[in-house]
């Protein structure tokens, strides 16, 4: 079988999904595939999300999706000192919700057939080829081969992702910039506040932090990411190691595990060539700081879709026009992504002790006073030492 489109969209994960809608919503022929049977398995992340990250890819909650309304956060010092942010203390820029990512994922691919796409699923992608000036795709299509010709292909891969590389783009995330990732999906979670979000940091999680997103009554994400160069010993031993000292889950039940690994170094700077596009985790759409990827592998497809757009338009696929989107992400994203980065190198930096005073500090203070300068000098405060290593990374 012989297809024809102008864009190709190859993975349909959020960031897939969003570069798909927006091809299409701008009248394009686009067809977006996926190599699984069903979209949105298995999830990848601890399913959260900020309102205001749905208003800005114009996309409606939808209480099919929405497990839980989540109104505050809970950081927890490794001497089980808690600081609660919440309405009652704290005014929080944005507050957000727990997703089913299983039909969240799906909703976003049936958007993108409603705006016109057309989606193919159990289609994986096997070997790509340049012809004149576009591709030439030879996938397996529910075990059947066929051959996809499209003049500009979207990456969306995942954090495997191979379509680049075969593409000749050096957009590889290295191992040392992977956070090793394990999550259980819990019932019988026993918070005290299940609206509200729970991480726990220090060296209880070398590298990372622990998670607790609520999903339910007493149901709840439960993860943490590790990096490799803080420990030699596995996620999973960190998680089961918390699972059975904390209070709030050692009497629940693991009903789903998820592992994999996390890009949290950063954009990839080959993101995009001739007739290519490199998005979501693929191209390192990660927040360096929380792990964090679905708003940004969503805003990566949609500016990846307006430049596709703009290039089938003008019948020019080049390198020289897709970097448009490399300039929008360096812009939009890149540029935050740095920042980031400066702060989890330092943030990798606090021993236990530091973090605990860290803490204790900001429990004595007024949360409404608290901005970037007022929690820099609790910092160096409760660690002296600190002011060395903020000068060197600032």
């Amino acid at each position: 079988m012989e297809i024809r489109t102008d864009v190709l969209v190859i993975g349909a994960g959020p960031a897939g999904s969003i570069a798909a809608r927006t091809v299409a919503e701008d009248g394009v022929d686009v067809l977006l595939i996926d190599k699984k049977s069903e979209i949105g398995t298995p999830k990848r992340c601890a399913e959260g999300i900020l309102k205001s990250t749905l208003d800005e890819l114009n996309i409606k909650p939808d209480k099919r999706w929405i497990t839980r309304e989540i109104t505050g956060i809970e950081i927890v010092a490794p001497n089980n000192k808690t600081l609660t942010l919440d309405k009652n203390n704290f005014k929080l820029p944005d507050t957000g919700y727990v997703l089913e990512r299983k039909i969240f994922d799906k909703s976003l691919v049936m958007d993108a057939v409603r705006s016109g796409s057309k989606v193919m699923v159990k289609t994986l992608a096997k070997e790509i080829e340049r012809v004149n000036d576009g591709f030439l795709v030879r996938a397996i299509n529910l075990e059947k081969e066929i051959e996809i010709f499209t003049k500009i292909i979207i990456a969306a891969d995942g954090p495997e992702s191979k379509i680049g590389r075969m593409l000749g783009l050096k957009s590889r995330t290295s191992l040392e910039d992977m956070a090793s990732c394990a999550q259980y999906e819990m019932v019988n979670v026993k918070m005290d506040d299940m609206d509200h979000v729970k991480i726990h940091i220090g060296t209880v999680c070398p590298g990372g932090y622990i998670w607790i997103f609520p999903k339910g009554d007493d149901i709840a994400n439960v993860g943490l990411g590790v990096l490799k160069s803080h420990t030699d010993k596995t996620a999973k031993y960190f998680l089961d190691s918390f699972v059975q000292s904390n209070n709030d889950v050692s009497k629940a039940q693991c009903v789903e595990m998820n592992v994999g690994g996390d890009p949290i170094g950063g954009l990839v700077a080959e993101r995009y060539g001739d007739n290519i596009m490199i998005v979501g985790d693929a191209a390192g759409f990660v927040d360096p700081l929380t792990g964090d990827g679905i708003r940004t592998a969503m805003l990566s497809g949609k500016y990846a879709g307006m430049v596709a757009t703009n290039s089938i338009k003008k019948k020019d696929y080049s390198k020289e026009i897709l970097k448009e989107y490399y300039d929008l992400t360096e812009e939009e994203i890149g540029k935050s992504f740095n920042k980031f980065n400066k702060i989890k190198e330092f943030l990798l930096t606090m021993d236990d002790e530091s973090l605990n005073k860290i803490v204790e500090e900001i429990l004595k203070t007024d949360l409404s006073k608290i901005n970037l300068t007022a929690l820099l000098k609790i910092i160096i405060k409760a660690s002296p030492k600190s002011l060395f290593k903020l000068n060197k990374l600032l």
